[in-house]
């Protein structure tokens, strides 16, 4: 950034000094082609190089680097050359002498051209500008503030100092590329006040931005990835900035903004097309390693399979050139799409082997998961893999390194565990985050498992730590005090241990908070309770009545996430009707923007609550949104994909069942079938003593039948037809499922939706459902609203419905076999 002035400051003084007085070094500088031209005028000119001398030297060097590619760039080279030292000392010598604008614009040179942070010339520039940073412009703090990132000093007293003059002078800064820099320099440190003042700033400024200026936006993309917050209004605007500059953007650029916008789980379907084309297109001409490996990592993911195997036969043509980085990016592109090309995945497991001694812990701990999570088999190397966890984690002192070693040493089996990562893991708890310590309890709960005192019930010695990681769970939560940090750490937490010992306490916290539940932070809120599945009426009471007030504040796209728990947790608050009609209505207008699989997924959120929108269903089932959406699926991971193709069919059943007057058709039959033949065809034991009791019941197995797969393709557990007088009536046919030994059932494939008898006038047809206790909240027997939904159309499609809860049938009330039986008379002979 602002790389130019250095050199334009040289070609002002030569223009304006005049014939008399021409400075005929800066001139021998002026006509410098190449390095060495420029070691060469500082070589026999060093005893009277002045300060501007020095500068435009400087400058012209970096010059030269910036504008090669980065394959052809030889910045080590300069950096050796006697001369280089030559022009360090002088410039150390002369800092005094160095005007604001030459001070910054000297710093940012040398520490582009690698001259190392610790090196005495930078120490002295960096306390230099310490010194003046009040009176800096601009222009000149935000290139300051660049600097310091790059040294990793983004936490330092002297950064905090520059994000105070940024709030003081926010006002005043109208250059979108001077803010942007100043953003992400600062974003670890900003309030969430300055946070939303820094977007307000960057959203004015992006209007009045050359389009062609990608970076712009970019960097402020970066902003929100890196203070951890979704914008959607800047987010969208900054998209469609970056996708008119697709056609001229290099694999390298795409792949930056796409894990952006995974960070920010932002998935724009026009964007990740444009990319798509773009990234293929880029195909032929990336053919040396460097660039393929940017173009693998960016396209493989999004790919069709015929491109994709085309690409990993290239990297494993290419494989012996990558260096361990290299190698790594390709090892987890691989896991990513599940890669089963063994000839590329011993290769770059070989080149990571080779590597092994130059990664840092993250990257051992990357690359250990992926050639995990891919099934690698080689012995050899995860000894070698683990080792390194072990020592790296053993000399560690942050909480977030530890975690993250423990959790991908916890992968790993092992006969034995190190004493040293017990206590090391130990050491840091205290400091750990919610999120961190549920790892942690992960990897612990693993460990105990296999730990010989477990399986001999004697005292373990991982007892003591997981009573520590309680107690700090416990306490963080008894003592936290703002909502929006309690919401951040519960993001991605899960897993048993959270539900068991944390669960309930954190409930009791955000209850506690409840009064800082606002139009920001209810979207997330509700979308904790409903990935935990957990029934708290005043959460979401106070999520209704906030989402109602401020509905002109929240963002359209964030009506997914508000209504989503009052339909998958089947809660109508007072106001039920109000909240669904003014969500509707605030993202009806909109509908066009959706991405098609959001909205796919919004409409199968409303259809549970049994609301259709005529306006968003007559959109979703049109040709032309359809084949968008087909088009789209094509870009998605594939358990994405997966998920929006199963709604998409859940969808078109409840429309037909319960809109037939939007005439939609059903088009989901071959899809039901293949799911149908793909089924796991295993029975529960429960199960297996509930259709031995009916046949019990109901006078002889001949009269129940299992699995019965409806109209619109509903799996019932069992099925019986009852006459008009309630008598039990016999199939004339076997059910195309039958009940075999262990458990297991075998599906007739002839007949895959089952031929239904014509039932005698008066007589009914029954289904019987066990619902286990995914049918229930975490914390209570309230029914979710998918049983609800699916007892719904099985009444549509004509039969009575009884739901057998697993509380009541486990219940102590129902603990003999005469028990069981009264209690299925009593649910089917009422």
């Amino acid at each position: 950034m602002f790389r130019l002035r250095s050199v334009n400051s040289c070609l002002r003084r030569l223009l304006h000094g005049g014939a008399v007085n021409r400075d005929q070094v800066l001139e021998q500088l002026r006509v410098c082609a190449a390095e060495e031209q420029v070691f060469d005028v500082v070589g026999k000119n060093k005893a009277k190089l002045t300060v501007d001398h020095v500068n435009c030297a400087v400058g012209l060097l970096w010059q030269f680097q910036k504008e090669r590619p980065q394959l052809l760039r030889t910045v080590d080279l300069t950096r050796s050359h006697p001369q280089f030292l030559t022009l360090r000392v002088l410039a150390e010598n002369k800092i005094a002498h160095m005007d604001d604008f030459m001070l910054i614009d000297m710093l940012y040179a040398f520490l582009r051209l690698n001259v190392e942070p610790h090196d005495s010339l930078v120490q002295q520039l960096v306390s230099e500008a310490w010194l003046r940073v009040d009176r800096f412009p601009m222009r000149s703090l935000s290139k300051f503030a660049v600097c310091l990132h790059d040294q990793h000093l983004s936490h330092s007293p002297l950064m905090g100092h520059i994000t105070h003059i940024v709030d003081q002078k926010l006002s005043s800064i109208d250059e979108a590329r001077v803010l942007t820099a100043l953003m992400t320099s600062v974003s670890s440190l900003v309030s969430p006040r300055l946070r939303d003042a820094l977007i307000s700033r960057a959203d004015q400024l992006l209007d009045t931005t050359d389009p062609s200026h990608f970076n712009v936006p970019r960097r402020m993309v970066q902003f929100l990835r890196n203070v951890k917050y979704v914008h959607r209004p800047l987010l969208e605007k900054c998209n469609e900035v970056i996708l008119r500059n697709i056609p001229t953007l290099d694999a390298e650029n795409i792949g930056i903004i796409l894990g952006l916008y995974q960070s920010l789980q932002f998935n724009n379907c026009d964007f990740r097309l444009a990319a798509r084309q773009r990234l293929t297109e880029l195909i032929d001409s990336s053919t040396d390693h460097v660039s393929f490996i940017k173009l693998f990592v960016a396209l493989a993911p999004m790919a069709c399979p015929e491109i994709r195997e085309g690409l990993e036969n290239t990297a494993l043509l290419l494989a012996d050139e990558f260096n361990g980085q290299q190698a790594l990016a390709v090892a987890e592109v691989l896991e990513e799409i599940q890669s089963r090309n063994l000839s590329l995945q011993n290769k770059i497991a070989s080149v990571i082997q080779r590597n092994l001694h130059v990664y840092k812990s993250v990257e051992v701990a990357r690359a250990t998961q992926a050639l995990f999570l891919l099934q690698h088999q080689n012995p050899k190397l995860f000894t070698k893999l683990r080792n390194s966890l072990v020592d790296f984690l053993q000399h560690s002192v942050f909480p977030y390194e530890v975690t993250m070693l423990t959790r991908v040493l916890s992968m790993l089996p092992c006969p034995r565990l190190e004493d040293g990562v017990i206590s090391r893991v130990d050491a840091v708890v205290e400091q750990c985050s919610l999120s961190e310590l549920s790892t942690l309890s992960f990897a612990v709960a693993k460990w105990v498992r296999n730990d010989p005192s477990y399986r001999h019930n004697t005292r373990s010695k991982y007892v003591p730590l997981l009573q520590t990681l309680n107690r700090c769970g416990h306490k963080r939560l008894q003592t936290a005090d703002q909502l929006d940090l309690v919401l951040e750490e519960l993001k991605f937490i899960s897993g048993e241990w959270f539900e068991e010992m944390l669960l309930e306490e954190t409930m009791v916290t955000l209850q506690r908070l409840m009064d800082q539940i606002n139009w920001s932070n209810a979207p997330e809120l509700a979308f904790f309770l409903t990935r935990t599945h957990h029934l708290c009426p005043p959460l979401m009471d106070r999520i209704a009545s906030v989402a109602i007030e401020h509905i002109d504040k929240i963002h359209h796209s964030a009506m997914y996430a508000i209504l989503l728990p009052f339909s998958v947790l089947n809660y109508d608050p007072v106001q039920a009707d109000e909240l669904y009609d003014t969500c509707i209505k605030r993202f009806t207008p909109h509908i066009s923007s959706f991405e098609p699989h959001l909205l796919v997924l919004q409409a199968y959120s409303l259809a549970v609550a049994d609301r259709f929108p005529e306006e968003l269903i007559k959109e979703i089932f049109s040709v032309d949104f359809l084949g968008k959406l087909d088009t789209q699926l094509e870009t998605l991971s594939n358990a994405l994909n997966m998920r929006t193709r199963l709604r998409l069919m859940e969808l078109n059943r409840a429309v037909c069942l319960e809109c037939p007057e939007f005439q939609v058709p059903w088009f989901h039959e071959r899809y039901c079938q293949q799911l149908q033949r793909r089924r796991n065809g295993s029975v529960s034991p429960v199960q297996q003593q509930i259709h031995k009791m009916l046949g019990e019941v109901l006078g002889g197995i001949n009269c129940i039948q299992i699995a019965v797969v409806t109209p619109y393709f509903y799996t019932v557990d069992f099925e019986c037809k009852l006459d008009k007088h309630s008598r039990p009536l016999p199939y004339s046919e076997p059910s195309t499922m039958q009940m075999l030994d262990r458990g297991t059932v075998h599906w007739d494939t002839s007949s895959l939706e089952n031929s239904r008898d014509e039932l005698p006038p008066g007589a009914q047809r029954v289904a019987v459902d066990f619902l286990d206790s995914r049918s229930f909240c975490k914390n209570s027997p309230h029914m979710k609203g998918e049983a609800l939904m699916r007892k719904r159309h099985l009444e549509i499609l004509g039969y009575r419905v009884i739901q057998i809860p697993h509380f009541e049938w486990n219940s102590m009330e129902l603990s003999t076999h005469d028990a069981w039986k009264g209690y299925l008379k009593k649910k089917i002979f009422r």
